[in-house]
């Protein structure tokens, strides 16, 4: 037997060695939907690039006209996306992150602004600025509200809240993926920056055009200086015109002195909503409303009555009614909230305000579009202000408009005009009237009726369920101007008919359009002229204004003189102010 077999082996006091760790399984195959359908996933991402490239070049040309959006403007060569490419490309990888982001950001804000800008030229023919117009959507909100209702203004408010979040949050994105595809592919991205580059350079010099559109677009940086511009001459306005309010030279008139020439005279400042030169002057309405005013000429001719007409300049169109009557009334030249909040704050003596200075007039507002508080009121000089929540009316509204125009004039004859005190002689009266049925939309309309079959205004009620539909009307811009010319010859046929009917010897009646309509009516490029009309029957007020050289009747004519809305105040007061007697 071997010895090995034989010997006694000592046992191993060391625990054994664990054995190896098992190698790990196979990871199991991916299950991504790109790992799945890898020509979806790039077809997908190469989409995706597309689509965030069309948005930001989009974005870079979007012009803040409706009536230039045409595909020249979208072929052109964005000078701040050759200069945006090639910082990118030259940035550290965390300073080209933040400025993406950035730039993004910067770009979504700019569109959001060319989109009001394309909103405030089709409505008030004008660019929104970005420092005093933050108040006017709160009036737009309130517009929609009562041209849709309340459910349907809520949610058009909601729609573009999401929209406006969305656009901010796109462009965004698509300029962080851009800026990460041109790293990957940077020395491409290079060469086409300096193409472009040059491309630019060689159109701009050259004036290259298509369809009439310049291809070298920097229309991006032209927006910033122009948006910049407009701030610093808004803050520069501020001072001018508190400089320019504060010289009034009626301000130290005595009352004995001021408006000699209307004692006893029941004065009326009526102003039409929207009624402006387009209205008697477009050949595609002229004809209609010269009729409606031929007519209401011979009509109150034949009542004893003389009238004289021009035109005025009004500072804005489409909308901001309140700013001219500010200017109007004031003197000065009101063009936007800014100044209307100056001057409304201040001491100035307006045309109203002079009358309640005499103590010789009882001054009243009709103002059947007012809803709540109006301090302004107070700075007008008006005794009392009769809104739409006092003004009676029990019928439906129009609309935006309250309450019809005849209505407005039927409730002035029974709650002012037509009023006895007592049974004694009523004071004087100067009146501030706002017509309103002319207020875009301009659908449904109101027709006129009988005056004694007016009442609280619940005969309304037919006459409303018979007219048109808002939303059908503006499918059609011919429509539109249609109605918009219809409401015109309604609230002008009021306030004729009221004249007639309850004018009398001592009254005078000073009509004009606030403003010019929206450029859907107009087109564009239209003027801001009004026109202006002063009726009565006393032979010596009209005779006060002979050396203004108005045309005779209720139309001005294509010559008449023009002044601006803002020098009416002084020319009026200095005709009808001691000193303004004619002498043979």
């Amino acid at each position: 037997m071997s010895l090995f077999t034989r010997t006694h082996q000592q046992p191993d006091t060391n625990p054994p060695a664990p054995p190896d760790d098992p190698p790990s399984p196979p990871s199991p195959p991916s299950t991504t939907w790109r790992d799945r359908h890898p020509r979806l996933a790039r077809t997908t991402s190469r989409t995706t690039t597309v689509l965030a490239a069309a948005l930001v070049l989009a974005a870079l040309l979007l012009p803040d006209h409706l009536g230039s959006l045409t595909p020249g403007e979208f072929v052109r060569i964005p000078a701040e996306g050759v200069c945006g490419v090639a910082l990118l490309l030259v940035l550290p990888a965390r300073a080209r992150r933040i400025a993406a982001v950035a730039a993004g950001l910067a770009l979504g804000v700019l569109t959001l602004l060319n989109f009001l800008d394309m909103g405030f030229y089709a409505t008030l023919a004008r660019p929104f600025d970005p420092v005093l117009d933050w108040i006017l959507l709160d009036d737009a909100e309130a517009f929609l509200q009562d041209s849709v209702g309340r459910a349907g203004a809520i949610g058009t408010v909601v729609v573009v809240a999401v929209l406006v979040v969305a656009l901010l949050v796109l462009l965004t994105l698509a300029v962080v993926r851009l800026s990460r595809l041109l790293v990957r592919h940077s020395a491409l991205a290079t060469r086409t920056t300096l193409v472009a580059g040059t491309v630019w350079v060689v159109c701009a010099a050259l004036g290259a055009q298509i369809a009439g559109v310049p291809v070298a677009s920097d229309s991006v940086a032209g927006g910033v200086q122009d948006r910049a511009d407009r701030i610093r001459q808004g803050i520069a306005d501020e001072r001018e015109f508190k400089r320019e309010a504060a010289d009034d030279p009626f301000a130290n008139t005595p009352p004995d002195q001021l408006l000699t020439g209307l004692r006893g005279k029941d004065v009326i400042f009526a102003f039409i909503e929207s009624y402006g030169r387009t209205a008697v002057e477009d050949p595609a309405m002229a004809s209609q409303v010269g009729a409606v005013l031929a007519d209401g000429t011979r009509r109150l001719r034949a009542a004893g009555y003389g009238s004289r007409s021009a035109f005025l300049t009004s500072p804005t169109a489409g909308g901001g009614s309140w700013l001219a009557h500010s200017t109007f009334l004031s003197g000065l030249w009101i063009k936007n909230q800014q100044r209307y909040r100056t001057v409304t704050s201040s001491d100035r003596l307006t045309v109203t305000g002079a009358f309640e200075r005499t103590g010789a007039w009882r001054t009243v507002g009709i103002m059947p579009g007012v809803t709540g508080a109006w301090p302004e009121g107070r700075f007008y000089g008006l005794d009392h202000v009769y809104d739409s929540r006092t003004l009676g009316y029990q019928g439906p509204r129009f609309s935006w408009s309250r309450m019809p125009d005849q209505y407005t004039l039927s409730a002035f004859e029974t709650l002012e005009h037509g009023r006895k005190d007592r049974g004694t002689p009523r004071k004087p009266l100067m009146s501030e009237i706002i017509l309103t049925s002319s207020h875009n939309p301009w659908a449904p309309i109101p027709r006129t009726i009988d005056w004694d079959e007016i009442g609280d205004g619940s005969v309304y009620d037919a006459i409303h369920d018979a007219g048109k539909d808002p939303k059908d009307v503006w499918k059609n811009p011919d429509q539109v101007r249609t109605e918009y010319r219809r409401s015109i010859e309604y609230s002008l046929t009021s306030l004729i008919s009221y004249v007639e009917k309850y004018g009398n010897k001592n009254t005078v009646l000073v009509f004009l359009g606030d403003h010019q309509p929206v450029p859907t009516v107009t087109g564009d490029h239209a003027s801001r002229d009004v026109p202006v009309s002063i009726v009565a029957r006393d032979p010596a007020v009209l005779d006060r204004i002979a050396d203004w050289d108005w045309t005779e009747g209720l139309k001005p004519g294509t010559n008449a003189p023009l002044w601006r809305m803002d020098t009416f105040r002084d020319r009026f007061l200095t005709a009808y102010g001691a000193g303004g007697e004619v002498t043979d």
